[in-house]
């Protein structure tokens, strides 16, 4: 390790204990945030009532109506839907069966794929594998697909698990997060390409006359389904056939029967709507209006909106309902706020972080053009949950190491719940993103693991039972503490230079923009 970065921490150590740190209001946030908390009551209703929350869907919808609500009760000012768009059609389910019929009778776990017709009643059909995985392929089954239910994967390996399905980060895992050490390089990926295969395998499959498809999901086993979208919410593109994704285990049976040339029967029955009445979508907002300096404003964020495998709790209720109970500690406890703390709850951000882009577009600065508005200056810091519904340990400096003290010393009074961590190192995929690519400060928790890559994220399992409550109560806290000093903190969080304009992406046939499966 070099000198620098030996002595870095040290000076950082020096810094922070000259940074303002209000020991009196932690400690009111913490037993607040301990003692009387709301999160898991706010995480019920965004779950077990009203989730999942699929960007335009009447569950999104429901779920937001009931979060104004709820915002208003706890006395949040400007609370609203701010509209943005267009976005495009939501998509919904409300029936899914699949069964095995012959040669014996196995119900099928799995769910159906978004933006993905429904079967317009029960059908019963023969199944054929027809794994298409680059453009070459289509020539293999052209005129064989006619009223079947195409099983478009190989079969996939079912390891036996042998590692823990929950983890928390050891202090090896933190330290080594936060050496001074260069990330490797993301690997590249021609996503305009994959989607464009996509597209034509859509059309493939509709003009050959497929029933339905089915698919393994891109990971899991024993019950569990990762799986997102088939279609797009972009009416201009062509819809796929009805299509579910089913648990490996029932899909490879039904495949090694096929391979015995054994008599196979599906039946399959799901009934699945697209809604069209708004082409726009909305974010959620409320603030906390500020004193002598309410002109500047401090964010709070995380997604509202969720995949459908679930009822979207890791991702993201989790990070939803912590950002509404760190605005519920700040305005039952009365404290004074120089700076307004504002909390918006973005749409779209399974899609591409589309709604949070659009918001820092309209009130901060277009990346393309890097045209700074009035407000843009004023934005103290963006704060970000969203790597599921683990405690917090630390922060993604993003960069930004000249705010490495300031966030040392707010972590302090938390070093006993294990937060103390920060890393120069980038994290991906979620919505500080689009804060970070304006030139603002844009940050995001680092979060112990728990099941968010073995087992919820975009799954079937992602429900509220996978939900640690002293963990969102400890987010909560720290959120609530963080927001509570940058608004009332001297200065403006120290900032990264201005980026350079950002040229625009190209949409490819699926608009959709992956996530990093690490977020």
């Amino acid at each position: 390790m070099s000198r620098r970065a030996l002595l870095l921490p040290l000076i950082a150590s020096l810094l922070a204990a000259e940074e303002r740190v209000d020991l009196a209001a932690v400690h009111r946030i913490r037993a607040e945030a301990f003692e009387n908390s709301k999160v898991m009551d706010t995480l019920f209703y965004l779950t077990d009532v009203h989730g999942p929350r699929l960007t335009n869907s009447p569950g999104f919808r429901k779920a937001a109506e009931w979060t104004t609500g709820r915002m208003k009760e706890f006395g949040l000012a400007n609370v609203k839907q701010e509209k943005w768009g267009p976005f495009g059609r939501g998509w919904s389910y409300s029936k899914f069966e699949a069964h095995l019929a012959e040669p014996g009778y196995q119900p099928l776990i799995g769910f159906p794929l978004a933006w993905s017709p429904g079967t317009n009643g029960p059908v019963t059909a023969e199944p054929i594998l027809a794994p298409m995985k680059e453009e070459k392929d289509f020539a293999k089954f052209k005129g064989k697909l006619k009223g079947r239910i195409v099983l478009i994967d190989a079969m996939r390996e079912t390891p036996q698990q042998t590692a823990a399905q929950s983890v928390r980060h050891s202090a090896k895992d933190l330290d080594d997060l936060a050496a001074m050490t260069p990330a490797p390089a993301p690997r590249a990926t021609d996503s305009t390409s994959a989607r464009r295969f996509a597209g034509k395998r859509n059309q493939f499959l509709a003009a050959e006359g497929a029933l339905a498809v089915l698919s393994t999901g891109y990971r899991g086993d024993g019950g569990t389904v990762f799986a997102s979208s088939a279609g797009s919410y972009k009416s201009e593109y062509p819809d796929p056939p009805p299509w579910a994704a089913i648990t490996p285990e029932h899909y490879n049976r039904i495949a090694r029967l096929l391979n015995k040339k054994i008599s196979v029967k599906i039946r399959l029955d799901i009934a699945a709507e697209f809604h069209a009445e708004s082409k726009d979508s909305f974010n959620i907002v409320a603030e906390i209006p500020g004193g002598s300096r309410a002109d500047e404003v401090v964010m709070l964020g995380a997604h509202f909106d969720s995949w459908h495998g679930g009822t979207g709790a890791t991702d993201n209720a989790a990070g939803s309902a912590v950002m509404i109970e760190a605005m519920r500690v700040i305005k039952t406890l009365g404290l004074k706020l120089d700076r307004t703390v504002r909390i918006a709850l973005w749409s779209g951000e399974e899609l591409g972080l589309l709604g949070s882009r659009a918001y820092v577009k309209e009130h901060f600065a277009d990346p393309e053009k890097m045209a700074v508005t009035e407000q843009h200056p004023k934005l103290a810091a963006y704060f970000n949950v969203d790597n599921g519904g683990g405690k917090i340990r630390g922060v993604y400096l993003q960069g930004n190491d000249m705010a490495r003290p300031v966030f040392a010393a707010w972590l302090t009074p938390f070093h006993d719940y294990g937060a103390r961590h920060l890393t120069m190192k980038n994290t991906r995929g979620t919505d500080h993103l689009s804060f970070d690519e304006a030139g603002l400060p844009g940050f995001q928790f680092i979060q112990d693991p728990l099941e968010y890559g073995s087992r919820t994220h975009h799954s079937n399992m992602d429900t509220y039972d996978h939900i640690v409550p002293a963990d969102l109560q400890q987010a909560a806290a720290i959120v609530a503490s963080f927001a509570y000093h940058a608004a009332n903190r001297a200065e403006m969080l120290p900032r990264k230079p201005l980026p350079k304009p950002k040229p625009k992406r190209t949409p490819g046939p699926k608009e959709e923009e992956k996530k990093d499966e690490t977020n």
